[in-house]
């Protein structure tokens, strides 16, 4: 008997698996993809819980995905239980619902009825998370890591993240820009601010160092990215007073870079504008940056034509190939092996009534299903 998608989805909805709790989803995944012949191992690290799944061996086709979630917020801004899994207007409401549990849904429904309806002549691997929306340090890092010490191999994937902006079928993600977050500390001399002159101001060697980075042009694009782009997202004193000169102030700078650069460049620059302020207003300046993830692309090719294909014959509609949005775990596949992002619209994400159309869902399972059929035709 076929996996009904949205009753997989919402049974997943159910399992409350805010970051890191595990919550069940995975002991449910686990239990359903070893009696369809699949062999599970957790792979779990620190408070992270993790699953992979293989069927079969030769060519291997991917899928990662997390069943993590956000925290729920007010719940009593919700409409409905959080993790109900209600049903109404032709939608599953519910945490996770969208991103991404309808995803993980599809595809472990998609690969257990295609191994059980025409057993493929190579193999197919569920790289599972709990870790997404965390720290990501021992989710899909953990599973490739593992992966690795065990000569387990996946020769493409599919991450099943919400792609498409408004409509079913429209964007697919080929890369992701990098990001990364630099943090600034400007020390001077506190004072009086009636005698300026017996303190060292960090406010204007600030203003000067956030105004320098802001108006700083990266780049104007690349083949397959838009500009990079930096935003000041805070500038902080925390001063009480009106008539003291403060001694530091602080400021945090969001850098979304394409690949036209790498984080250490990025960073090199940004250390030498300090550097230059610094020296001018006689102050010290600080920087300390963490880097989520580099960019990257996987050039249109066999994968993304494979994928954009079984859309169109899904949905009648051709995919964009697009490096748009924020980070996700293909940011570390795509050390591993080619990679393409592709799921359902994505427009409640992290909000409040959070909620997946139902027929996507259904959608979504037949053009993995598709993938998977074209793949070992």
């Amino acid at each position: 008997m076929a996996i009904d998608p949205v009753d997989l989805t919402a049974k997943l909805v159910r399992c409350a698996s805010v970051t890191p709790t595990e919550g069940g989803a995975l002991v449910l995944l686990e239990e359903m993809l070893s009696a369809a012949g699949f062999t599970c191992t957790r792979v779990d690290r620190g408070d992270v819980s993790n699953l992979f799944a293989r069927w079969g061996a030769g060519k291997t086709f991917g899928f990662n995905g997390h069943t993590d979630v956000v925290p729920v917020g007010d719940v009593n801004a919700w409409s409905v239980d959080p993790f109900g899994a209600q049903i109404k207007d032709g939608f599953l409401y519910g945490r996770g619902s969208t991103d991404m549990k309808s995803g993980v849904a599809a595809f472990a429904a998609a690969a257990i009825d295609y191994v059980s309806d025409t057993p493929p002549d190579g193999s197919i691997v569920l790289a599972i998370t709990g870790d997404e929306e965390g720290d990501a340090k021992d989710g899909t890092i953990a599973l490739l890591e593992w992966m690795d010490a065990n000569g387990e191999k996946m020769d493409h994937c599919l991450v099943g993240e919400p792609t498409c902006p408004d409509t079913m079928g429209e964007m697919m993600k080929i890369g992701r820009r990098g990001s990364m977050t630099a943090y600034f500390t400007v020390r001077g001399v506190q004072g009086h601010s009636a005698y300026p002159h017996r303190a060292k101001n960090p406010l204007p060697a600030m203003a000067d160092l956030v105004c320098r980075l802001a108006s700083h042009s990266l780049d104007n694009g690349t083949d397959h990215f838009d500009a990079s782009t930096l935003a000041v997202t805070t500038i902080d004193t925390g001063n009480p007073a009106n008539n003291v000169i403060p001694a530091q102030c602080k400021a945090t700078a969001n850098i979304r870079f394409n690949d036209a650069h790498h984080s250490s460049d990025i960073s090199t620059w940004m250390r030498g504008v300090a550097d230059d302020v610094a020296k001018n207003y006689g102050v010290e300046i600080d920087m300390n940056v963490s880097v989520s993830g580099e960019s990257f692309v996987t050039p249109p090719g066999e994968l993304s034509a494979l994928i954009a294909n079984a859309v169109k014959v899904e949905t009648g509609v051709v995919p964009e190939a697009s490096t748009t949005g924020g980070t996700s775990d293909a940011r570390f596949v795509k050390n591993h092996c080619p990679v393409v992002e592709f799921g359902l619209v994505g427009k409640t994400m992290h909000q409040v009534d959070e909620r997946v159309e139902v027929t996507q869902i259904h959608q979504l399972k037949a053009i993995y299903k598709r993938i998977l059929q074209d793949y070992f035709a």
